[in-house]
């Protein structure tokens, strides 16, 4: 037919998505598209032509009501092309006119209220260069946030990605793709990856999108001067984006550039195990850092804050900026309730804002627009008593569009409907022309029923009544026990069971007149609710300004709330290599409830005697939470909040390494051992003197003496190679690491303290100086159920490796290395008597003689002397 002819073609140009293809009131799908949606929506697969060789599957959903479908197909990782009538059926003889208005992808969704409102819906392009650099872009259709930026190295790229935690990401076609799609497999495991061709990646057409669509000169305004990888990527969304809209996104800002090294890196592995935003087992997000520091109350906060937790800064000033603020709003509690309060009525402006610049807006939209417009004046009040810096840049960033405000006030109710069609939108006395028509409404429907008493008086059949429905328009209806008394001027309409219908010329008159009026006021209401809309988006930069300042209002309020409540200290930060934190909490283990109390810890970090700590101690006893904890207060620092300890002195961290705990990634063919590996040889080549380094347990995954050889030479890596010297914590069950504060200036020894009483062990939570004298790992088997017969024989075999962790003269057999430790060490003097005793007594027999209970009595000895 020709229908299906021309959704053949349609669907041609759109062969990698599902094509909802208007019909009317429905969007119907056909042959594989209908089987894959079918099943995806649970709706009900038919078909044309049954049974026939041509057979078509298909199946449909109501338009009115398709977001919700269109969801759940994105959702499964399908793209949707979006097929409308292009011209009004009404004036069309024959075949209506179709095309695709846009095409939805898993990046792309308009819809805001299926995505989270906390959460950005990041599209990322990301391209390489012949030099090994690489261009990422990333845009939010929904705010109109477009950053791009140019790195050089493929590590980078994996932790701008697992940062943004895009909904989709582009690659170029041909072999660019295909490499960086390898390169990057692990940070896009589950993510939905799409192709851009080769010449739009290219850096000539790239910089004419950029230039035409954005209307500039020159791509130097952007920042791209030097950047060519930037100026590709931004081109590839670009070009991505105006294919998918049909070219039209007008609330998109001009691109951003910026720098990775304005921010703290944080690699996929770091953000695990830290759960920054999401816990490391179950991906919620109660129980992360996110869930303690989150007190916004605007969804735009929520995501900012996000932003601020996942890129922390570097640029001491920034930094002091939020901190002054902060400090601020926690002096001025009042204020700052008073701010929260008036933030809590003012809804997602940046989300609002794109919905009304792609005309996706309906009236319950501006008005929750209007609601929150006219929060700002008295937020401004507020705002202009704060002295920070910080405070007085946002007061300039607000803009309170009053015209606008006023704008809204007049043309619409105050309780809109969400439809546009049904009319009911545009406040009366807004337009003369719509309260005329409605007078003519109210009048007509006055005037039937005025009708109706008239002829229920003129004929005498008191059952008479004057109905409508959209079919038949207006009637007459007379019940068959009546029908004699009908006058000859009603024609009959309509026969039903028990009655009959009927139309009289006057009647007719007014109906035409009643619904001519109707059809009339449904359109210019939706004109009319057009043009505001339209005036609306010529504000969309207004808009988004105050939207920015706004968010940045939001989480400096909540996290002053939080400091506030559990209260944190004003961190000093600057450029030393220091960090000292006193009384340190974990943020998010001391908001739980616990059975027993948060104990406090200190630190002291730096690259002059402290560079080191090797932590020893029971399992169960802290030491990873300490230690996170460490990572958190820094973390926390650079985002300019406040942090939860007595006080803390931090220079600055330009990355913040972790290789905490075990896991595998079978997937790969890495086993658990392998990934230990691949994390700490990624620590080991990327560090700085500037980073802080979290590591846990280093070679548990294989051999105890292949483990503990490992441990060794990685800590001494970390302590000689001047490149990598950074500030660490390295916790370890492998005693023998203590001997490196014997033989390294930088190393000291801590252990988290613990009491022996009564064959119990009690965990005291606290770091003190010193190696553990004890790992109590056969206690802990003890507790946790052990058979008595195990844990004798562990202590056993316990005293028999202990007894060969040192050489004849004394010193570390882990220390040893060509050309040192020739001579006993000082400290350890006192074991060279002890085994010179025992080796005399040894020569003096010939062991090889002995009998069995000779024997025995001779173990005795040397157990006497060896005490």
């Amino acid at each position: 037919t020709p229908m299906m002819r021309q959704y053949l073609e349609v669907k041609s140009r759109y062969p990698d998505a599902i094509l909802f293809f208007r019909l009317g009131d429905f969007y119907e799908m056909f042959l594989d598209d209908a089987v894959t949606a079918s099943r995806i929506l649970n709706i009900t697969l038919t078909s044309r032509n049954k049974g026939a060789d041509d057979e078509i599957p298909l199946c449909g959903i109501p338009f009115h009501s398709a977001q919700p479908y269109i969801a759940k197909l994105v959702a499964s990782g399908h793209n949707v092309a979006i097929c409308e009538q292009t011209e009004d059926p009404k004036t069309v003889k024959g075949l209506v006119k179709r095309d695709v208005v846009r095409v939805i992808t898993p990046g792309l969704v308009i819809d805001t209220d299926t995505l989270q409102p906390n959460e950005n819906n990041f599209l990322v392009a990301v391209v390489s260069s012949a030099d090994n650099c690489f261009g990422l872009a990333r845009l939010d259709i929904t705010t109109g946030e477009f950053r791009v930026t140019q790195v050089e190295s493929i590590e980078t790229v994996r932790s701008e990605i697992a940062s943004l935690d895009p909904a989709e990401v582009l690659l170029p076609e041909e072999e660019e793709g295909v490499a960086l799609l390898s390169a990057l497999a692990q940070v896009l495991t589950h993510r939905v990856i799409n192709r851009i061709p080769a010449w739009a990646c290219d850096e000539k057409s790239a910089t004419e999108q950029l230039l035409a669509t954005f209307n500039c000169a020159g791509v130097d305004a952007f920042g791209f001067k030097g950047l060519p990888a930037a100026i590709r990527a931004a081109g590839a969304a670009l070009h991505y984006l105006l294919e998918a809209q049909k070219g039209v996104v007008p609330h998109l800002q001009p691109p951003i550039t910026y720098h990775v090294s304005d921010y703290m890196v944080l690699d996929d592995a770091t953000r695990r195990n830290l759960e920054l935003t999401v816990t490391l087992f179950d991906r919620s997000k109660k129980g992360s850092l996110l869930s303690v520091l989150d007190r916004t109350v605007t969804a735009m906060g929520g995501r900012r804050l996000r932003q601020w937790i996942n890129q922390p800064l570097v640029d001491i000033e920034r930094i002091q900026l939020r901190q002054q603020a902060i400090a601020e709003l926690v002096e001025e509690p009042l204020l700052r309730e008073d701010l929260r309060a008036l933030l809590d009525n003012v809804y997602d402006l940046e989300r609002l804002n794109g919905k009304i610049a792609m005309a996706n807006a309906n009236g319950k939209d501006l008005v929750a627009l209007k609601v929150s417009l006219q929060q700002l004046p008295q937020l401004l009040t507020l705002l202009r008593s704060l002295q920070s810096p910080l405070a007085t840049r946002l007061v300039q960033g607000i803009d309170t569009l009053p015209e606008e405000v006023e704008l809204i006030t007049r043309a619409l109710v105050d309780d809109p409907p969400f439809s546009l069609r049904e009319g009911g939108v545009i406040r009366e006395g807004y337009h003369p022309g719509l309260d005329e028509l409605r007078t003519i409404r109210r009048e007509g429907k006055g005037w039937i029923a005025r009708l109706e008493t008239e002829q229920r008086a003129r004929t005498g059949i008191s059952s008479l009544k004057v109905h409508y429905n959209k079919v038949f328009g207006y009637y007459i209806e007379v019940t068959k026990s009546h029908l004699h008394r009908v006058p000859e001027d009603f024609v009959r309409k309509q026969t039903l069971t028990n009655a009959e219908r009927y139309i009289t010329p006057e009647l007719k008159e007014y109906e035409e007149k009643v619904l001519g009026a109707e059809d009339r006021m449904a359109d210019l209401e939706y004109e009319l609710f057009q043009a505001v809309r339209q005036q609306l988006a010529r504000q969309s930069e207004r808009l988004q300004q105050t939207a920015s300042a706004l968010a940045q209002l939001d989480v400096l309020c909540g996290l002053a709330d939080v400091a506030h409540e559990r209260r944190y200290s004003v961190p000093k930060v600057d450029a030393s290599d220091v960090l000292i934190i006193r009384d340190g909490r974990h943020p998010v283990v001391e908001a739980m409830s616990l059975d027993e109390r948060f104990v406090p810890n200190d630190v002291e970090l730096d690259l002059e005697q402290n560079q080191i700590l090797i932590i020893t101690g029971p399992n169960m006893a802290g030491k990873s939470t300490y230690m996170r904890q460490v990572a958190l207060i820094v973390l926390m620092a650079q985002i300019g909040s406040m942090v939860p300890a007595a006080s803390a002195h931090i220079g600055v961290v330009d990355r913040i390494f972790t290789r905490v705990g075990a896991s595998d990634n079978l997937a790969r063919g890495q086993s658990t051992f392998m990934v230990e590996m691949i994390e700490t040889a990624n620590i080991l080549n990327h560090a700085t003197p500037r980073s802080l380094i979290i590591l846990d347990e280093i070679g548990r995954g294989t051999s105890t003496f292949d483990g503990v050889s490992i441990a060794w030479a990685v800590a001494e890596f970390l302590h000689e190679n001047e490149k990598v010297a950074a500030r660490t914590l390295f916790a370890t069950h492998y005693h023998e690491l203590t001997d490196l504060a014997v033989t390294h200036q930088r190393v000291q020894n801590y252990n988290v303290a613990v009491k022996e009483w009564s064959d119990q062990i009690i965990f005291l939570r606290k770091i003190v100086k010193g190696g553990a004298s004890h790992s109590y790992g056969i206690q802990v088997g003890r507790l946790a159920g052990l058979p008595q017969p195990v844990i004798d024989r562990a202590r056993e075999i316990l005293r028999n490796l202990e007894s060969g962790e040192y050489e004849a003269q004394g010193a570390p057999r882990l220390a040893r290395r060509k050309g040192k430790l020739t001579e006993p060490l000082p400290q350890l003097s006192l074991f060279a008597e002890r085994e010179r005793a025992v080796n005399e007594r040894l020569d003096e027999i010939d062991v090889s003689v002995l009998t069995p209970l000779e024997a025995l009595n001779l173990i005795d000895e040397l157990k006497r002397l060896n005490r």
